[in-house]
């Protein structure tokens, strides 16, 4: 079963949120220290690589505004680039990227309205 774009835009904005609040009141330093957070924020970011991936192009490209290819590109290095993550990477993206998209997800979903 494929879903909606507006279902995997809600998967994407689910983790987005999910990643803005467990990040709240944690250092890089927090970060790296702890497995689970590693493990979680990768995973977050995977998911909404592949959401974006699933969202037609027809789509994407009414919206120029998003980061389409590179939330997709970030999923491609996080999951063939297994052990070798760029954690400052994943820093940069879950503290500087993901709230914009959160905040460009919030004007989208007006527009479903």
């Amino acid at each position: 079963m494929s879903l909606s774009a507006y279902e995997l835009l809600q998967h994407i904005k689910d983790e987005s949120v999910y990643l803005i609040e467990h990040s709240k009141g944690i250092s890089f330093d927090d970060f790296l220290n702890d497995p689970t957070l590693i493990r979680a924020y990768s995973r977050s970011l995977e998911i909404i690589g592949e959401a974006t991936k699933k969202i037609p192009s027809d789509f994407r490209n009414r919206y120029p505004d998003i980061e389409w290819r590179g939330m997709a590109g970030l999923r491609d290095k996080l999951i063939h680039d297994y052990f070798g993550i760029d954690y400052d990477l994943v820093w940069d993206v879950i503290q500087n990227k993901i709230p914009k998209l959160k905040l460009q997800l919030d004007v989208l979903f007006e527009d479903f309205k």
